[in-house]
């Protein structure tokens, strides 16, 4: 069984990432959240560290799980009820967990926002969306038909966006923004863009798309954040030569 260093991972991950020098919600904590005994064997990539997403990971045998959106958002005491039982279970089964939010929506390469684009052929793209003090999006110009663009999103995802159809029938400026981006309307069209992909939002925004003249497609939270958690396991695999797997647990949100 070939087995890696889980500190030569973490170095690895953190200069790949940036993640001492990208920034995010106070929340985040990115880079390693847990760790364990040291030895990785196997790596899982999931987008939540939830109970389940835990529990899916030690079913499946694995010693380091990668996550988008990490364990401590907000105060995480005291360790209680199924806080404990999720620590329980990280510590009992040696699982450790590596988190990275902004810096792996952020990345060039095997970002979410990149390899979304990737996944819906678009290309010569320019930083798009400021938050935190750098850009985490992209956008591009082009002159793809709104439903031909539908029709991308809906074979990258697995499942039909939500549409508001506020701006033209030929979207000329796309912009794309994955996870929760739907109540910064205005600061995407500001932007110039005529079309903006992310993945959530809410109530009120379908009225101010319209007002805007903007097309919005919210393609779920979750479906839109899956990408960059499998692009930076599968970059693992191949360096450190261990094998992955994507627990997919997925919300509908």
């Amino acid at each position: 069984m070939q087995k890696a260093s889980l500190l030569a991972i973490v170095r690895h991950c953190d200069a790949l990432l940036r993640t001492r020098e990208i920034g995010d919600y106070d929340g985040a904590v990115n880079g390693l959240q847990v760790e364990n005994s040291g030895t990785v064997t196997r790596i899982a990539a999931a987008v939540d560290a939830s109970l389940a997403a835990v529990k899916l990971a030690i079913a499946s045998e694995v010693d380091l799980l990668i996550v988008h959106h990490g364990l401590f958002w907000s105060p995480s005491h005291p360790w209680t009820g199924k806080k404990y039982e999720l620590m329980r279970l990280l510590v009992g089964h040696d699982l450790a967990v590596y988190s990275s939010h902004l810096p792996l929506d952020a990345h060039p390469k095997l970002g979410n926002n990149a390899q979304l684009c990737a996944a819906l052929g678009l290309r010569i793209l320019r930083p798009f969306f400021p938050s935190h003090g750098q850009c985490i999006g992209w956008q591009t110009r082009t002159a793809m038909p709104r439903i031909e663009l539908a029709r991308r999103l809906s074979r990258a995802l697995g499942m039909e966006p939500l549409l508001i159809p506020g701006g033209p029938t030929v979207c000329r400026r796309i912009g794309v923004v994955t996870g929760g981006a739907g109540g910064e309307l205005k600061q995407a069209a500001q932007e110039g863009v005529d079309t903006f992909i992310t993945g959530e939002g809410p109530h009120w925004t379908y009225a101010m798309a319209e007002e805007l003249g903007l097309n919005v497609f919210y393609g779920g939270h979750y479906a839109t954040e899956t990408f960059a958690v499998k692009a930076l396991a599968a970059h693992l695999s191949r360096k450190f030569k261990v094998p992955w797997t994507f627990l997919d647990h997925p919300t509908g949100l």
